[in-house]
């Protein structure tokens, strides 16, 4: 007979399912925003599904914690959305949205889902994990079908395999010629550049909105970091005459009313720069040349400050929701 254990969730639970409520329903916000003002029906149907998955999500959690008797998160709400507010973006950049922020989720919900143990949860993030994936499928064949997705560099195919002969010309030092790029380093170094690309787009249109100048600013040092990034990846393959063109599927209207409260703005922005220390430090996981690697190791470290500025920006405000965490032993036992 098969007999199921009642146990309670695991710190690891806990935090996949803490951080996919407050990203969701931080999501729900934006995706209210664009379906406000979208008349592309193409790009409706795929905003509402995204925004439809999202729902799902924070109510099945919410379900979890309340028979778990844990705390509901306060997350994201209608009073950080204003829809009155005019369009910030025209029609094209929701589905950039939805296709960046579904790659980003596809990567978090495949590790959540190796990480956790209890039935119900592994169940609700392979959920997470092969919707977000149909999402992505459905934006990318959008963009195929609107002849705008922009493919990375292309290369003539080998006609033999190779083994690293001489370590010193695979690992290319500074004084001696570079080998051209791998297939491994090419493809993170372009879609590094499409992320930043995304990012500029959204801290134009937050740059231009926003009133606070402490915010204001931190946005604009966020435009810079992303450009400085974009500039090194574009040199690295124009060198390598590899270059194609990165279209920015968008463009910011002259709308100068915030739709979003500066709390989701700038939560936002930390969410993506943790996601860029992740994908930075992806390529350089895969990365030989000694170039590439030490210019990841700078823009990692780069990031990790931005993202320590906006993080006590957050606390400065009282905006920065505090994750769950363990019991201070030593305090509990008045040492």
């Amino acid at each position: 007979m098969n007999v199921e254990h009642k146990v309670g969730l695991s710190s690891t639970e806990i935090a996949g399912l803490w951080m996919t409520f407050i990203n969701d329903s931080m999501a729900i916000c934006i995706s209210k925003h664009f379906l406000h003002h979208l008349t592309n029906e193409d790009v409706k149907t795929i905003v509402n599904k995204s925004l439809e998955l999202s729902e799902k999500h924070v109510k099945e959690i919410r379900n979890i914690f309340e028979k778990e008797g844990f705390p509901i998160p306060k997350g994201f709400s209608d009073e950080d959305v204003d829809l009155n507010a005019p369009p910030l973006f025209f029609d094209l950049f929701p589905l950039s949205y939805v296709y960046g922020m579904s790659r980003i989720g596809l990567v978090n919900y495949g590790v959540l889902t190796s990480n956790v143990a209890r039935k119900d949860i592994r169940i609700f993030f392979t959920d997470c994990l092969q919707s977000t994936l149909e999402l992505y499928n459905d934006s990318v064949n959008l963009f195929l079908s609107i002849g705008i997705y922009d493919r990375p560099p292309m290369i003539p195919y080998p006609d033999h395999i190779e083994f690293v002969r001489k370590k010193e010309a695979f690992l290319s030092k500074w004084l001696e010629q570079k080998r051209p790029l791998n297939v491994l380093e090419l493809s993170e170094m372009f879609f590094n550049i499409e992320r930043n690309y995304f990012g500029l787009v959204l801290l134009n249109g937050f740059i231009q909105v926003t009133k606070d100048k402490e915010i204001q600013k931190y946005l604009m040092d966020g435009k810079e970091l992303a450009q400085k990034q974009i500039r090194f990846l574009n040199d690295t393959l124009i060198k390598e005459d590899l270059m194609g063109s990165i279209m920015v599927n968008s463009e910011v209207s002259t709308s100068t009313v915030s739709p979003f409260s500066d709390r989701l703005i700038l939560n936002l922005v930390t969410l993506l720069q943790t996601q860029g220390v992740h994908f930075i430090g992806h390529a350089l996981s895969v990365s030989s040349r000694i170039d590439l690697v030490n210019e990841y190791l700078k823009i990692i470290v780069e990031i990790l400050q931005y993202g320590k500025e906006g993080t006590e920006i957050l606390i400065d405000r009282g905006w920065l929701e505090e994750p769950p965490h363990a019991p201070n032993r030593k305090e509990l036992a008045k040492i």
